[in-house]
């Protein structure tokens, strides 16, 4: 049991003290950007099962890969909040309200939209590329794949997750989550699988970037001036 709690404190210790400190001194205002993607993909659902509501939800965020690039470009960006009509909505909704809330605390609002559009859209380029490759190629996609209407938000929180998980200093958990997507590809080899690996491998390419950036020689004080009240690589809490 003491084994238990220390590997709960040091993997999820820094997480869960700057969620907590967030949520006990600000409240919902920690959290606004994650509010309102909730609400607005409990509207795209409510609107899009009314029977006038279908196709213009469709035409403003459903992406296929057979669209043209710079259709599924303007699309994009809303088929995040557009959930899956073969899944549970509630699905969704739990998805964004924990991990978008979750990253919103430790990212900030800007980091968390930038890390999250970045995952959706390395889904759907791989989509377009991976019909494009065909499938007899490794990482190829067969040519129904390209009628297949690509829309929710699981992309983005896999990457988030992901994302989170490493810069809290969280990496087995990460790791799990790694793990977790590709045993759903072997188990369904289907398009939302491998855009969930595309995702995840865009934001570790984002982070080995970054990182590398990072371990250059730098000129000057540091622009976002020191970090107090953090330990054990628990984040900043960010506005």
């Amino acid at each position: 049991m003491n084994r238990a709690r220390a590997f709960a404190r040091r993997e999820w210790g820094p997480l869960h003290g700057t969620v907590r400190t967030a949520l006990t001194t600000r409240t919902w205002r920690a959290i606004p950007l994650t509010l309102t993607a909730v609400c607005l993909t409990a509207l795209c659902q409510l609107v899009q099962n009314q029977s006038w509501g279908y196709a213009p939800v469709q035409s403003i965020g459903s992406v296929r890969a057979e669209d043209p690039l710079w259709v599924a470009l303007l699309r994009t960006p809303l088929s995040l909040f557009v959930p899956a009509l073969d899944l549970p909505v509630w699905g969704a909704l739990a998805q964004i309200l924990l991990v978008f809330g979750i990253a919103e605390i430790c990212l900030g609002r800007p980091h968390t939209l930038v890390i999250a559009y970045a995952a959706t859209l390395a889904g759907t380029m791989y989509a377009r590329a991976g019909v494009a490759l065909g499938p007899d190629h490794p990482l190829g996609l067969p040519a129904s794949d390209a009628h297949v209407v690509d829309t929710g938000p699981s992309a983005a929180v896999v990457g988030l997750a992901v994302y989170v998980c490493v810069r809290c200093a969280a990496r087995l958990t990460a790791g799990l989550v790694v793990v977790a997507m590709v045993v759903e590809v072997l188990v369904k080899p289907n398009l939302a699988g491998r855009e969930h690996l595309a995702a995840i491998a865009a934001v570790l390419v984002a982070m080995a970037v970054a990182a590398c950036f990072q371990r250059g020689p730098r000129s000057g004080p540091d622009p976002e001036g020191p970090v107090t009240g953090s330990r054990s690589g628990a984040p900043p809490i960010r506005s």
